[in-house]
């Protein structure tokens, strides 16, 4: 095939022929997916098959360790159950054809189905079987066809190392603490970090002493404008106002209410946009502002990504591909965007200055930023065919992506200080000059921080200024936060933890073993999970350390450059572990979970009911389990009288995907229900019921009966 010709004509079926000029039959392609198989087949022509193996179609046995140690960890594959009728459509589909393309996924997931279906189909892995894109596109699909290429083994070696390395780990530690703590646990390389990164911040969080300290804020008004200014120093020195002594000292030094201006700096300051996203951040963006899971985030990408219906313009991949650590751009794509800024926005709003991108720690790095594949086909346009999780999700890419190839802002600072006796105060404000990127999107925040302009009132040095109130606060320092998923993944991230691919499936069997649970959105970890934690530090101190499985996800990223070999890796690392595995057979004592007593007893059958841990959180349970299974939830009074019935209490509840909700407790007497937490206090106005509505601006607090609402201070 390497000196077949290639005809590409948009008026015509995309058709590869053969050596020497005749057309073959049949050409058999295979994608992971059918919705990929359909919208690629749109682009191939009649003349091509394109058919789904639904995912991986070999894997090592559950039932086995599935490596031989003794002869090089050879993996023992066998087919996936369920997955026998596909092989055999397969092969039946393979030999009709007079050549195959494996075309899955451009990663080492993708590399290694590949490999596998060449094992099994008898296809020659050194020839040009291989086709890879990294978005559905009509041009990126003929392009790929242009360029078929060998397997790559570097690819395919590290994804066998890793699953090598983990079957090692998983099958010869799981065992174990089901023997000693409980059944149906697991411990694995990347997760184990996971779970202690959430311990050892929940312990910061036991042993944090929180601290006193002071604020002094004064408010100012000049020509009916009104600016705020905060202490700043006394006598030339910054101070810290650690005690309300400390606050006293500096009050009493105030000399009346007129304040001399004693500096006044103003700067034109550059804003640059945050450049398109890669898997780690799109999933903390989603989580922020679309309250995604990072599975849920994945599995809306993968979506956009193998082709949507769009009507009459058929099944279109809407995005390249969801699973990069690259933040590159193709030129191309650059050129689309840069055109609809400026027919949209005009010439200004094009960044005309060169991003430096972020590279893959993959030195065969050919990935891109996960981005739309058409700037032009902007989210409204689409609208009408996607569903509404699809549409926020692409209209986020979108933005980002769009926002990414703008021109930079520009904001007018200023900042003034102001002297009474010696006592400093310092007011900063910012205005938007040219909102440039900021016209299409803003990075979000944890803290969800409202972007916005901070004005203060023209100002001349030595001008006089009077104070109208000067008022102290006292605060506590705060411990550091549990972590969110999106602030996790981004940790892993920065301390090269996992790739991509393991992110999201981490976080999601952490929960699933009951390690941890998540409450108002951040991991709290269980008893079980700490136990595991402590056993782990104990016998396998390596497997939890983040340093050593930062450097094992090195040692495959060399793999996968060529640099190493993958045996030597797994060798290296199975020689020391083997040993540690030995000591913890030997000395890992048992460990019993007792159930917390939960005061009450079964309304079935009398026994005592204790506090359970599941999948979604705790709950209450009948100790005579499994003869009894009689469960209830946990409910949480928060001082409100239900509205409806004037009779019953208002109880936190939670539904199954962990979304707060508020009932009556006598439900199913009283329906009364209400996602937005219910006040005790009657609306003012109207005497109405007052809810607090969580808003991306903050909590308010609105009347449900009229159109009262207030802005709860942060």
């Amino acid at each position: 095939m390497t000196n077949a010709a290639i005809i590409i004509n948009n008026n015509e079926d995309f058709n590869l022929p053969p050596r020497g000029g005749r057309w073959m039959s049949d050409y058999l392609v295979i994608v992971e997916s059918p919705t990929k198989a359909k919208t690629i087949e749109r682009y191939l022509g009649k003349k091509y098959t394109v058919k789904a193996s639904m995912g991986h179609v070999r894997d090592l046995p559950k039932s086995q360790m599935g490596v031989d140690i003794d002869h090089g960890y050879e993996p023992k594959y066998i087919t996936i159950r369920g997955k026998g009728q596909v092989i055999k459509e397969l092969k039946t589909a393979a030999k009709k054809a007079k050549k195959v393309f494996l075309a899955a996924d451009p990663d080492r997931e993708g590399e290694a189905i590949a490999w596998h279906l060449a094992h099994m189909l008898d296809l020659d892995i050194h020839s040009d079987c291989r086709v890879v894109f990294h978005e559905i596109t009509k041009d990126a699909i003929q392009q790929s066809f242009q360029k078929p290429r060998a397997i790559n083994m570097n690819l395919v070696d590290a994804q066998q190392a890793r699953r090598v390395l983990d079957r090692l780990v998983g099958y010869n530690i799981s065992p174990l603490l089901w023997k000693k703590v409980k059944k149906g646990l697991s411990a694995g390389r990347v997760q184990s970090v996971a779970l202690r990164l959430i311990i050892d911040r929940e312990r910061e969080i036991r042993e944090f002493q929180p601290e006193e300290y002071w604020t002094i804020q004064a408010t100012f008004q000049k020509e009916g404008e009104t600016f705020a200014a905060s202490f700043y120093s006394i006598d030339g020195q910054k101070r810290d106002l650690k005690t309300e002594a400390d606050v006293k000292a500096v009050l009493d030094r105030l000399n009346g209410t007129a304040f001399a201006v004693k500096t006044v700096t103003k700067r034109e300051r550059k804003r640059s946009p945050v450049p398109p996203f890669t898997t780690s951040s799109l999933q903390q963006e989603a989580a922020r502002k679309l309250n995604f899971r990072t599975k849920k985030t994945m599995m809306i990408a993968q979506q956009l990504y193998e082709g949507i219906d769009l009507g009459s313009e058929g099944t279109v991949g809407l995005i390249t591909y969801m699973r990069t650590d690259s933040t590159r751009v193709a030129e191309t794509a650059q050129q689309e965007a840069a055109a609809y800024i400026e027919a949209t926005f005009g010439a200004m709003y094009v960044n005309q200055e060169k991003r430096k991108e972020k590279k893959s720690t993959n030195a065969q790095d050919a990935h891109e930023a996960i981005r739309p594949t058409s700037a032009f086909r902007d989210p409204d346009k689409v609208k009408p065919y996607l569903t509404r999780d699809q549409f926020r999700l692409y209209k986020l890419i979108w933005e980002r992506f769009i926002a990414s190839q703008m021109a930079a802002a520009v904001l007018d600072t200023m900042s003034v200080e102001l002297e009474n006796n010696g006592v400093v105060f310092r007011a900063s404000g910012s205005k938007v000059k040219f909102p440039g990127f900021m016209k299409v999107y803003i990075e979000g925040t944890d803290d969800q921080a409202e972007e916005q302009d901070r004005i203060l009132p023209d100002l001349e040095e030595e001008e006089t200024v009077e104070s109208e109130t000067i008022e102290s606060k006292q605060h506590f320092t705060q411990p550091p936060p549990r972590y969110t998923e999106a602030r996790l993944v981004k940790t892993l991230e920065e301390l090269g933890i996992g790739r991509p691919s393991t992110y999201a499936p981490t976080l999601d069997t952490i929960q699933k073993r009951n390690y941890v649970v998540l409450e108002n959105k951040r991991f709290v970890p269980t008893e079980l999970g700490e136990i595991v934690v402590e056993l782990m530090l104990e016998f396998f101190p390596e497997i939890i350390d983040v340093e050593f499985t930062a450097k094992m996800e090195k040692e495959l990223d060399e793999i996968e450059e060529g640099k190493v070999e993958w045996i030597k890796v797994v060798d290296e690392f199975y020689r020391e572990f083997e040993k540690r595995l030995k000591v913890a057979e030997k000395e890992m004592r048992a460990v019993e979970i007792k159930d917390e007593p939960a005061g009450i007893d079964c309304e079935v059958c009398g026994s005592p009911m204790v506090y359970k841990m599941g999948r979604f959180g705790k709950f209450i349970a009948c100790s005579n389990f499994p003869e009894c299974r009689h469960t209830k939830p946990i409910v949480k009074e928060i001082g409100v009288k239900c509205p409806k019935c004037r009779e019953g209490n208002i109880v936190e509840r939670s539904t199954k995907r962990k979304r707060v909700f508020y009932g009556c407790d006598r439900f199913p007497d009283c329906d009364f229900v209400s996602w937005d937490k219910p006040l005790a206090r009657p609306c003012p106005k109207c005497a109405g019921l007052l809810v607090e509505k969580e808003l991306k601006k903050g909590v308010q607090v609105q009347c449900t009966a009229c159109d009262y609402e207030e802005r709860l201070e942060a």
